[in-house]
């Protein structure tokens, strides 16, 4: 963060604790109000396939395509590290819920939602150590060594 302004990596950041906490609130809360259930807020049960798409939809793009913007510097190898492992909070989350607190989810399009954040979750993680390596090697110059 330099001039009060938030860099690339920070907002990632942003954005994997906001899906942590919006995990927290579907798999903990939202089956909390029974007099609620289903007339109010955007994941009611004829929409969740819908929502959810949007959800992973917007999650994954952005994660994935700000890891060129956000690559480490010199100066910025703590948020580098910090935006890594904040992308294991909501995977932590969710199988938290699957395999902790399976009794949370309940019925069957909700253990769809769970099996697609996990899915999700882990292609950020791993895609995301992927381009770093993949982008790292290109900007170090570093090349296989071998017969021409």
């Amino acid at each position: 963060m330099r001039q009060g302004r938030l860099s690339i990596a920070g907002l990632s950041i942003l954005f994997a604790l906001g899906l942590a906490l919006w995990e927290v609130y579907f798999f903990w809360l939202a089956g909390s109000f029974k007099s609620l259930e289903g007339t109010i807020g955007l994941f009611t049960p004829e929409r969740l396939g819908f929502n959810m798409a949007w959800v992973v939809a917007v999650y994954l793009t952005f994660q994935l395509i700000s890891i060129p913007f956000a690559l480490p510097s010199a100066t910025g190898r703590f948020v580098g590290v910090i935006d890594g492992m904040a992308s294991l909070l909501p995977l932590a989350v969710v199988l938290i819920a699957v395999f902790g607190k399976p009794h949370l989810i309940g019925s069957a399009p909700r253990w769809e939602a769970a099996f697609l954040l996990i899915f999700i979750t882990m292609v950020d993680l791993f895609g995301g150590y992927t381009f770093n390596i993949a982008l790292s090697r290109r900007t170090m110059d570093v090349t296989p060594v071998g017969p021409a």
